[in-house]
């Protein structure tokens, strides 16, 4: 685009690289430690093919969720509604919308994975498999949805869009926290 005095647009290709490489290169450096954190227990999960089912479902429970409550918030910025944490009421009632959409799918996902898991004829007992979602959802939530806000608040604060910040770090960080609170979750329960 010309320049014609007036300040340059802030959606440029440059000025959306320029924001959105650092982000994707920390994302990328996640995802590898999230594959090497599942490769260094690939010989005790291979022994739980129910475990291996439930993984990549429940690790995006986090991610995804956490992606919404940051879409909702990123648009309460641009919309002027976002400048107050405490006591802003976008923030609680997605806080509160997005923690039921994440419990609900967790116990969703516990479900249909003991149904696949006895139909393939290798299943868990589901309060097994209900108490290792659970126990990893929490974990997820709270560290997913804390991150969401700061990293929100904090992006809108430097002026940097929190679009461009919070959606693909909170994806991936919800995969390596998700996976986290599993091998947490199976340490809980002595299953590991």
């Amino acid at each position: 685009m010309r320049k014609t005095g007036r300040q340059t647009p802030y959606y440029t290709i440059n000025g959306i690289i320029q924001r959105g490489l650092p982000v994707l290169i920390v994302t990328c450096v996640m995802g590898i430690v999230v594959g090497q954190i599942l490769n260094s227990r690939e010989k005790s999960l291979i022994s739980m093919p129910a475990i291996l089912i439930l993984i990549p479902s429940l690790i995006k429970i986090g991610g995804d969720t956490g992606s919404m409550l940051g879409a909702r918030l990123s648009s309460a910025f641009h919309m002027g509604l976002g400048d107050n944490l405490r006591s802003n009421p976008v923030v609680h009632n997605s806080v509160i919308a997005a923690a039921i959409v994440g419990f609900v799918s967790s116990i969703s996902v516990s479900i249909l994975v003991f149904m696949a898991s006895s139909f393939l004829g290798f299943g868990m007992p589901y309060l097994i498999i209900l108490k290792i979602s659970l126990i990893a959802v929490i974990i997820e939530l709270v560290v997913v949805y804390s991150a969401t806000v700061a990293i929100a608040f904090i992006s809108h604060r430097f002026g940097i869009d929190p679009d461009d910040t919070v959606i693909p770090f909170i994806a991936s960080l919800g995969d390596l926290v998700g996976v986290t609170g599993i091998f947490v979750a199976l340490y809980l329960l002595n299953i590991l």
